[in-house]
């Protein structure tokens, strides 16, 4: 896949959310959707780090390897394009890995590095790897806390945790291998998804993360940003 811009990543999330609102009952989506407005509201979107701003550094195991990956490591060898998401079981997310996997050697024409980083423990990340064929490292970023070192990172709620219960997501699990009964605090936090672009000097470039899950930065823009180096 080349990059053009008639392709359109917020096009296909959007056919999710046609086709999720007309399968699941009114009841839960407004669940949902009070739990994203009420994130909206914390003002998370205006804390995230911003373009010109330093980007933390981050030693986090990879998924394929099991082996620490270091950000230094990966800037010495070319920009790096670092995305956040929430885990496999959202299909937004899964959305958005796909079409960094089809876009990835272009990517990598433009001598830029890719990495997708999520609490899911490496297990998980693992699955995920192996189960959409990503040509990129996943990495585990246990309780979000380089999540939130770029200020992305948040706790689901209580209501909200029930919400995801009853749609039998388990996010404890999911993150840290716990069940409900022994799920920590830590074992419920998430990252807002969200992309930076960061630069050989370790300054963060381009910066973009949404309270609304639903919604993703354009690979486009990733790319004008690159080329901007």
């Amino acid at each position: 896949m080349s990059v053009s811009l008639n392709f359109s990543l917020q096009d296909q999330l959007d056919r999710i959310t046609q086709n999720t609102r007309a399968l699941v009952q009114p009841d839960r989506l407004a669940v949902s959707e009070r739990a994203t407005t009420e994130l909206f509201n914390t003002g998370i979107e205006d804390r995230i780090l911003k373009a010109g701003a330093q980007a933390p550094a981050f030693t986090l195991a990879d998924a394929l390897t099991g082996k620490p990956v270091h950000s230094a490591d990966l800037l010495a060898i070319g920009p790096l394009v670092v995305n956040f998401f929430r885990g496999r079981w959202d299909p937004y997310c899964v959305t958005e890995l796909e079409a960094w996997r089809d876009l990835h050697a272009e990517l990598r024409r433009h001598g830029a590095l890719f990495v997708s980083i999520s609490p899911q423990t490496s297990r998980q990340n693992s699955f995920t790897l192996q189960q959409h064929a990503l040509p990129y490292p996943l990495l585990s970023d246990p309780g979000a806390e380089v999540a939130e070192k770029f200020n992305i990172a948040y706790t689901i709620p209580q209501d909200h945790r029930r919400y995801f219960q009853s749609i039998l997501i388990n996010i404890p699990f999911n993150n840290a291998g716990l069940n409900y009964n022994n799920a920590t605090e830590a074992s419920w936090r998430l990252p807002l998804p969200a992309v930076f672009v960061i630069d050989q000097r370790n300054t963060i470039v381009f910066s973009e993360g949404h309270a609304d899950f639903r919604v993703r930065p354009e690979p486009a823009e990733i790319f004008a940003a690159l080329d901007s180096l």
